[in-house]
């Protein structure tokens, strides 16, 4: 990792990622990003990469520096829209493969989303720069699907050097478990998109966060 890079990426942790689809209203992303998140992930799956990147800089002008900008499996929709980073699904890309990919972006960042020790040391080991670690917690937009649970997310935590980003029904009330558990921040979608409004909502979950974060690095 370059070390503009990890500066960039220190300097928003601990993390609070809001994933957005172009469905919300601007307003309600400003809130949020005015409440606390300060990393947005813009992903639409049937998007093409003009759309994505369209997206990705809406994204952009409403954070105005306060929060990074990733976007979902598509580096070059991220280059395009001169994004912070790009947000890699573990079936997907590598995080090797999409450093090569960005050639010249080589200050892209690169997150890889993982399910399980190997996948997170394999990330780490190939240059990713940060991991979204999950299910973590039964999740609404994943109904049924396998959670990992606090104890996987803190073997994951162990396992590698790079900062991991828990997901999976992450509320304010069970932050702190996820930070305890050694993670570097949450990643969330109904926790404020669900929420009647987005401020208050984005602003409970910053401040368990950061209760969290202090606790696992009180001396």
């Amino acid at each position: 990792m370059t070390a503009d890079r990890r500066q960039r990426l220190r300097a928003h942790l601990p993390a609070l990622m809001l994933l957005i689809d172009g469905s919300r209203a601007d307003a309600e992303i400003a809130a949020a990003v005015d409440g606390g998140v300060n990393m947005l992930q813009a992903r639409a799956p049937e998007a093409s990469t003009v759309r994505l990147a369209d997206l990705a800089s809406d994204a952009r002008a409403i954070a105005a520096g306060r929060a990074l900008v990733l976007v979902h499996g598509d580096v070059d929709a991220a280059l395009w829209a001169e994004a912070d980073g790009v947000h890699l699904p573990e079936a997907a890309w590598t995080a090797r493969l999409a450093r090569v990919r960005a050639g010249a972006g080589g200050a892209l960042l690169i997150s890889c989303a993982v399910h399980g020790v190997e996948a997170a040391r394999r990330a780490d080991a190939e240059g990713a720069d940060l991991i979204v670690a999950g299910t973590v917690f039964p999740s609404a937009s994943h109904p049924g699907g396998a959670t990992i649970g606090i104890d996987g997310l803190r073997e994951i935590c162990a396992a590698v050097r790079i900062p991991v980003i828990a997901i999976g029904g992450v509320t304010a009330a069970n932050a702190g478990e996820v930070m305890q558990a050694g993670a570097s921040g949450a990643a969330v979608i109904g926790a404020i998109r669900g929420a009647p409004d987005a401020l208050p909502a984005a602003e409970a979950l910053r401040a368990a966060i950061d209760a969290g974060f202090r606790r696992q690095n009180a001396p």
